[in-house]
C-alpha cells in the first residue's frame, strides 16, 4: 500500500496491470470475469482496439483545448449523433468528466431555465428513495441513499422524496400492474401539490434504477403518467441514464421503452466506456433556447467540458455500438441472461427477485421467499458474497 488515499484504507487490492475484452488481470497473473464491468461501466470490454486507435489519434493531433477558447471536431461530431438519438435535432449537449458532474449540470439547467423564465420561486428538486445521482454535493442531496448521504446530511438540501416504483415490494397482492403503476406515479403529484407547483421545478429519476435498488425498472403506463403530471405542473423531467443508458438496458436511452422523452437526460459510464472520463447532459431545444434568449450564456463551466480525446473516445464507442448493433445484441442477450438466471435461481431459497432490462440485471436477496424479509445490512451479506465471487475469478457489483 502506497500514498494512494484508497476507496477502503482497510482493504488490500489486487494491481490491476491489464485488460482484455471481458477480462482484467493482476500483477500474480490472475484473471478475472468482469461481470459487472465494473460499476455497469465498460460496456464494450477493456482496451477495445477501435476505442484504443480513435484515442492514440485524436492525442497525436490535439488531445486537449479549453473550450473557453475553443471547440473540436470529436466534441462537434459527438453532440450530432447523441442529439440525433434523442431524438431533436435542436437538443444541445453539454460534456463533463462523469455522471456526478452531468447531473450537477442537469441541476443548475433546471434551474437556469426557470430564472430565465421570470420563475425564480421554482427551486425545489424532487427525486426518488432508494435513487443515486452521484456523489458531488448537489447530486447527493438528489440521491435517495441514506448509506452515501448521512454523514453529510448538514451540507446537503433536504429535498422531498417520494417512493420508486419498485413493483417487487410496494404492489399488493389484490392489485394489477397498471393499477400500482398508477398509485405509484400519484406520489409524485402530492408531493407537487403539498410543495406547491411554483416552488417545484423539476423530478429526476433513472428509468432503470441502478445502483440502489439493483436493476429495477418501472412497470406499466408508470413514467408516461409522471410525464403527464410534470407537463401539468410546468415541472421538468429529467431522466438519470448514467448507469442505465447507452444502450446497457436495450435501447440506446432507457427512455425510449417509457414511450416518453424528458426534458434532460444525462449519461456517462458507457458513454466512452471507461476509456476515458466522461459524461453529458442533453436538454432539449427549448431549455437551449430560453437560458441563451435571457442570459446569453449557461453560468456554469469545469477545465474538461467537451475534451477532445475523451469526446473522440465516446464516437468510438458509439460508432462501435451502431456498426455491430449492439442495441440489439443487449436486447436479445439480455433476454437469454435473464431467463438463465431465472432457471438457475428459481428454487433458491434466499433469491426472492430477478429483474432488470437489457443486461442491467440483478437479483434481490432475501432472508425468506415468502415474507420477503431482507438480510441485515450488518451481515454485510451482498459485499461478502462480492469478496468470494473476485475471488473465484467473478466480478460483480454489490
Amino acid at each position: 500500500m502506497g500514498n494512494v488515499f484508497y476507496r477502503n484504507p482497510r482493504h488490500s487490492y489486487p494491481l490491476a496491470v491489464r485488460g482484455e475484452g471481458v477480462y482484467l488481470y493482476d500483477s500474480q497473473g490472475r484473471q478475472y470475469f468482469d461481470g459487472s464491468g465494473g460499476a455497469a461501466v465498460t460496456c464494450l470490454g477493456h482496451c477495445h482496439p477501435d476505442v484504443v486507435e480513435a484515442i492514440q489519434r485524436q492525442v497525436e493531433l490535439l488531445a486537449f483545448a479549453h473550450t473557453a477558447f475553443f471547440t473540436n471536431e470529436p466534441q462537434e461530431r459527438l453532440a450530432a449523433a447523441l442529439a440525433a438519438r434523442f431524438g431533436e435535432d435542436d437538443a444541445r449537449v453539454y460534456f463533463v468528466s462523469g455522471g456526478s458532474e452531468a447531473n450537477e449540470t442537469a441541476l443548475k439547467l433546471v434551474r437556469q431555465y426557470w430564472v430565465a423564465h421570470g420563475r425564480e420561486d421554482k427551486h425545489v428538486v424532487i427525486s426518488r428513495r432508494q435513487s443515486y445521482h452521484g456523489n458531488t454535493l448537489g447530486a447527493l442531496s438528489l440521491s435517495g441513499n441514506p448509506g452515501r448521504s448521512q454523514i453529510y446530511a448538514p451540507l446537503l438540501h433536504q429535498w422531498p422524496k417520494i417512493e420508486p416504483c419498485y413493483a417487487y415490494r410496494q404492489q399488493r397482492d389484490d392489485e394489477s400492474e397498471a393499477d400500482y403503476a398508477s398509485r405509484c406515479a400519484a406520489s409524485l403529484e402530492r408531493a407537487i401539490d403539498e410543495i406547491g407547483a411554483h416552488r417545484v421545478a423539476a423530478f429526476i429519476a433513472e428509468p432503470v434504477v441502478g445502483a440502489t435498488l439493483g436493476a429495477v425498472p418501472a412497470v406499466g403506463q408508470y413514467f408516461s403518467t409522471i410525464r403527464e403530471i410534470c407537463d401539468r405542473h410546468e415541472v421538468l423531467l429529467v431522466a438519470d441514464e448514467v448507469m442505465c443508458g447507452c444502450a446497457r438496458s436495450g435501447t440506446y436511452f432507457a427512455f425510449e421503452q417509457e414511450a416518453i422523452r424528458p426534458d434532460i437526460v444525462t449519461v456517462a459510464k458507457g458513454l466512452a466506456g471507461g476509456h476515458l472520463p466522461i459524461g453529458a447532459a442533453i436538454a432539449r431545444g427549448f431549455i437551449h433556447r430560453q437560458i441563451v434568449d435571457s442570459f446569453g450564456a449557461f453560468s456554469h463551466g469545469h477545465t474538461y467540458v467537451g475534451h477532445a480525446t475523451a469526446c473522440a473516445a465516446a464516437s468510438a464507442v458509439a460508432d462501435v455500438i451502431e456498426r455491430e448493433k449492439l442495441v440489439e445484441q443487449v436486447s436479445t442477450r439480455g433476454a437469454i441472461l435473464k431467463r438463465a438466471l431465472q432457471q438457475a435461481f428459481r428454487d433458491h431459497p434466499h433469491v426472492g427477485d430477478v429483474r432488470g432490462r437489457g443486461l442491467l440485471l440483478g437479483i434481490e436477496l432475501v432472508c425468506d421467499r415468502e415474507t420477503k424479509t431482507p438480510p441485515d445490512a450488518k451481515l454485510g451479506l451482498a459485499e461478502e458474497i462480492r469478496t468470494r465471487a473476485m475471488s473465484n475469478g467473478l466480478i460483480c457489483y454489490p
